[in-house]
């Protein structure tokens, strides 16, 4: 996680390795996986699906939407809280019974200061 809220822009997993292997020169990749994948179960980091890359989690979604931006000039990721979409997006799917195991919603496009 500090490696995560260290970083301005969404980081990969190998990008992860490599800034942990400067204290800790043995961790291989799988360790790496595995800790994500317990960061995103625990609703601490998101993965970013488009770019395959991850970032913290900075608001509270345990009964909510996470809506993500993504400046695609920048590299920004700004996080916003989607809580107020969530009703419709079940009811959207209610017929189907379609169960989501995650709520997470990217956008991307410019930022404010790209888009100037």
């Amino acid at each position: 996680m500090t490696i995560l809220r260290s970083s301005e822009t969404p980081m990969t997993a190998y990008q992860i390795l490599e800034a942990l292997q400067c204290d800790e020169p043995d961790i291989a990749p799988p360790t790496v996986y595995r800790a994500l994948t317990a960061l995103t179960e625990q609703g601490r980091a998101h993965r970013l699906e488009s770019l395959k890359s991850f970032v913290p989690c900075r608001c509270d979604h345990a009964q909510s939407l996470a809506v993500l931006t993504i400046c695609e000039t920048c590299g920004l990721v700004q996080e916003h809280d989607g809580g107020p979409l969530l009703p419709k997006l079940s009811s959207l799917i209610a017929d189907t019974n379609f169960k989501p195991a995650r709520h997470i919603f990217e956008l991307r496009g410019q930022c404010g200061e790209c888009s100037v």
